[in-house]
């Protein structure tokens, strides 16, 4: 009896993980990216989905990297659940994997943020940078800055 409780429930979760799979299908975000410099390298993005990590390497939800062609790169994510996201973005013209900074953490490369979110100071929060993503295609646009 326990054995097929056991299978039965296995069978419902394996049903329901199947139904939030096809539920996200089709749900894209493409990060169109210009201003870039040149075609050399590649454009890293990362997709974050909470102000904890945000911009911080190793702590997207989803990192992509993108060729370059007429100075413009397109990133796309996948099968994304409703939710807010921001995006940061480098230029890694030597394919670098993590975007270097010189003095006062000024960065070296080209980067930008969804909403061509700016800061005073430094970097921006995860708020002025994210957007409320319902689900389906979306277009984010984002310029670089060197």
């Amino acid at each position: 009896m326990r054995a097929i409780i056991g299978t039965s429930l296995a069978l419902l979760h394996a049903a329901a993980t199947i139904g939030d799979a096809a539920a996200q299908s089709g749900n894209d975000i493409s990060v169109a990216v210009d201003g870039l410099r040149n075609n050399k390298g590649v454009v890293r993005c990362g997709l974050y989905a909470s102000a904890v990590g945000f911009r911080d390497p190793g702590k997207e939800m989803k990192g992509v990297a993108a060729a370059i062609s007429g100075g413009k790169a397109t990133c796309v994510f996948n099968d994304l659940p409703p939710g807010s996201y921001a995006v940061a973005v480098f230029h890694a013209e030597n394919n670098e994997t993590q975007l270097e900074t010189g003095m006062f953490g000024k960065p070296k490369q080209g980067y930008g943020f969804s909403r061509d979110a700016k800061s005073g100071f430094g970097p921006p929060s995860f708020d002025a940078a994210a957007y409320k993503y319902a689900g389906g295609s979306s277009v984010w646009p984002v310029h670089i800055e060197y």
